[in-house]
């Protein structure tokens, strides 16, 4: 069964954190790590008006091998960075233990949520961080089941549920997005119309039930 953990740390507890000390006025979210042959790359957005300093953060320290810039929207950029081999840090700990980054961002504390295949990984990459002293704040821990069950408490049908985690995982919330609702109604078998009147009653249910739960009328649908 899947777990998912939520935590923080700080900035200088990580290299890919330390990284971007030295450029405060970026926001950074990792967005995955990609394993190479004898080194990690992660691959992550930088939202910031000044590119050539986040490129030069990452160039001037020594964990990095290089960096590369892969595609540009509006004020957001996607890079890819080799690092060194002998960085056993957070994120290769991340890397070796099977964990699936969910969300991760951050400047000075960094958060996290990950995906794990079973508690036996997740056991593994605690283990990882004490014996690297890695210092986190474990914010949450729970299974997929238990976080079905508070869909169901904010009111959600099966397939709303369905619709909403499956563009979560994704990337079709993300901007920009990485799927479109043709690519969900497909993976589900079901027409374009369809997805969105699914992806479209699940956020109002949830922002209804989030933002106007002090009243006792309930959601139109």
């Amino acid at each position: 069964m899947s777990i998912i953990a939520e935590f923080t740390i700080p900035a200088s507890e990580f290299v890919f954190g330390d990284v971007f000390t030295d450029a405060p006025d970026a926001t950074i979210e990792l967005e995955r790590i990609v394993p190479a042959s004898d080194s990690l790359m992660p691959y992550f957005w930088v939202t910031c008006e000044d590119h050539k300093t986040v490129e030069r953060a990452v160039r001037n320290h020594p964990a990095a091998r290089n960096v590369t810039r892969l595609d540009s929207v509006d004020d957001q950029t996607l890079y890819r960075t080799v690092w060194e081999d002998d960085v056993h840090d957070l994120i290769y700990g991340i890397g070796q233990t099977e964990g699936v980054i969910l969300e991760a961002s951050g400047d000075e504390r960094w958060f996290f949520r990950l995906r794990f295949p079973n508690h036996d990984t997740l056991a593994r990459f605690y283990n990882f961080c004490t014996e690297h002293e890695i210092s986190l704040h474990i914010e949450r821990v729970y299974t997929l089941t238990e976080h079905v069950e508070e869909g169901r408490q904010l009111g959600l049908t099966a397939d709303q549920r369905e619709a909403l985690v499956l563009g979560l995982d994704r990337g079709y919330f993300d901007s920009p997005s990485e799927a479109s609702l043709s690519d969900l109604g497909e993976e589900l078998g079901i027409t374009q119309q369809a997805m969105s009147k699914r992806i479209r009653g699940g956020m109002k249910r949830v922002l209804t039930k989030v933002l106007l739960d002090s009243t006792d009328q309930p959601p139109r649908e």
